[in-house]
């Protein structure tokens, strides 16, 4: 299995640049958001216990979020179609992003090896990236828990 040496992202960095396709099949270029707070979280997979966790506490804690002009995304190597269903279930209000072949998760440095059940694996590090309006990392979340999360990225964005 061919490592991927981590992207070693410091708070203060410019954001990588990303275009994605969204879970409607539309295409969200980063760039375009500037201005804005971003709350970029990386997730494993669409419709897992903790990655659901997650997701419904964001869509919990959303209308706070916005009182921050806060814009939230999610991020996955899920499907436009996995995503959409996903997006559905939970009636979640914010957009999730598809990283299929996995370049805004290796440009992000989240892309890693993990060990499940005595296997190394590649696979998504579950963490969140807030962006600021000037478009460079204002913090990062690695190795996030999924309960309670939400609730620690409105804290953050309560003290910048």
């Amino acid at each position: 299995m061919a490592k991927t040496v981590p992207v070693a992202l410091k708070e203060g960095d410019p954001a990588p640049p990303l275009v994605l396709t969204t879970d409607r099949g539309e295409a969200l270029n980063l760039a375009s958001l500037k201005g804005k707070t971003v709350v970029l979280y990386f997730y494993p997979r669409a419709d897992t216990p903790g990655c659901t966790t997650e997701a419904c506490e964001f869509r919990d804690t959303s209308k706070q979020f916005a009182k921050h002009n806060a814009v939230i995304l999610g991020i996955s190597p899920d499907s436009s179609a996995a995503q959409s269903k996903f997006k559905t279930k939970y009636d979640l209000p914010f957009t999730l992003l598809c990283d299929v072949d996995k370049t805004a998760a290796q440009a992000y440095g989240v892309w890693k090896e993990k060990n499940m059940y005595g296997k190394t694996v590649m696979g998504i590090e579950r963490t969140t990236f807030i962006i600021g309006k000037d478009g460079r990392i204002a913090k990062i979340f690695p190795k996030v828990k999924a309960q309670g999360h939400a609730a620690q990225v409105l804290e953050a964005l309560s003290a910048l």
